[in-house]
C-alpha cells in the first residue's frame, strides 16, 4: 500500500500542476480575449467614424457634381448661342454663298463650310465666263460693213438686175 499511496501522491501532485498549467493558460487567454475585444471595439469605432466620413464626402461631392453639371449646361448654352451669331454673321459676310451652305454645329465646321461654299461660288463664276467666252467668240461680229463681191450691178438695167438676183437665190 505504500506504493499505492506513493502512486496516488503523485498522480494527485501530476494533476495539480496540469490544473496550474491549465489555470495559467486560461488566465492568458482571457488576458488576450480582453485585449482582442478592446481591439475589436477600437475597429469598430473606427469603421462607424469612415463610414462617417464616407457618407459626408460622398454627400460634398454629390453637391459638386450637381454644382459642375450646372456649369456644364451654362457653358453648352453659351457655346450654342455663340455658334448661332458665328453662323448668322458668316451668312451675313457672305452673301454670294447660297443659303443652305452654311452651317455646322462648331466655328471649325461653319469655317469649313464657308471655305466650301466660297469654292463652289468661284467654280460657277468660272463656269459663267467661260461660257460667256464661248459665246462671245460663237457670235463675233466683225467691226465694218462686209466687203462686196459678186459681179457689180451699176451699169445693168432694171430687169437684168431682178434676172441676177433671182440667180443668186
Amino acid at each position: 500500500m505504500g506504493n499505492e499511496n506513493q502512486n496516488d501522491t503523485e498522480q494527485l501532485e501530476a494533476i495539480k500542476a496540469q490544473l496550474e498549467e491549465e489555470k495559467t493558460a486560461k488566465a492568458a487567454l482571457a488576458e488576450a480575449m480582453a485585449g482582442k475585444d478592446s481591439r475589436i471595439t477600437e475597429l469598430e469605432t473606427a469603421v462607424s467614424e469612415a463610414k462617417t466620413e464616407v457618407q459626408t464626402l460622398s454627400e460634398a461631392k454629390g453637391k459638386e457634381l450637381e454644382a459642375s453639371a450646372a456649369e456644364l449646361a451654362q457653358a453648352r448654352e453659351a457655346r450654342d448661342q455663340a455658334v448661332a451669331k458665328y453662323v448668322n454673321m458668316a451668312k451675313a459676310l457672305n452673301p454670294a454663298i447660297p443659303e443652305g451652305i452654311i452651317g455646322g454645329g462648331s466655328i471649325t465646321e461653319i469655317d469649313q463650310s464657308v471655305g466650301k461654299g466660297k469654292a463652289i461660288v468661284e467654280a460657277v463664276k468660272k463656269a459663267i465666263l467661260s461660257e460667256e467666252k464661248d459665246l462671245a467668240a460663237r457670235t463675233r461680229v466683225p467691226a465694218g460693213a462686209p466687203p462686196r463681191s459678186g459681179v457689180p450691178t451699176e451699169g445693168m438695167s432694171p430687169k437684168e438686175k431682178i434676172a441676177y438676183a433671182i440667180q443668186q437665190k
